[in-house]
């Protein structure tokens, strides 16, 4: 299973930004889906999550802002980023468990900033 993201970059402060994360490979089933992130010297932490159903989860920090929807027939995720703010920088990892491991993307760079 292989993991491909894309979106990311620089942003200003309230601006937007959308990652999507698309799995590929020989996959026989995908169950949730998620975007973690790790933001220089802090541990990596679950922003969002996604089951195969459609139920999502967010970290307090990201509720109201940010978006997780999953594309079952493109085995794909998007998180919108809204009202982005400083804190939100960081390096933002997908992750999916799929045929009963966990598989992870490359991780792309957020930096919100001025």
């Amino acid at each position: 299973v292989h993991l491909e993201q894309s979106g990311g970059g620089q942003v200003q402060p309230g601006g937007s930004l959308r990652l999507s994360c698309a799995a590929s490979g020989s996959i026989f089933r995908i169950g949730a889906m998620a975007w973690h992130r790790q933001a220089p010297g802090k541990q990596r932490e679950l922003v969002a999550s996604i089951t195969s159903g459609g139920n999502t989860n967010y970290a307090d920090s990201v509720k109201g802002r940010f978006t997780l929807s999953r594309d079952n027939a493109k085995n794909t995720v998007y998180l919108q980023m809204s009202s982005l703010k400083p804190e939100d920088t960081a390096v933002y990892y997908c992750y999916a468990y799929a045929d009963f491991s966990a598989h992870w993307g490359q991780g792309t760079q957020v930096t919100v900033s001025s």
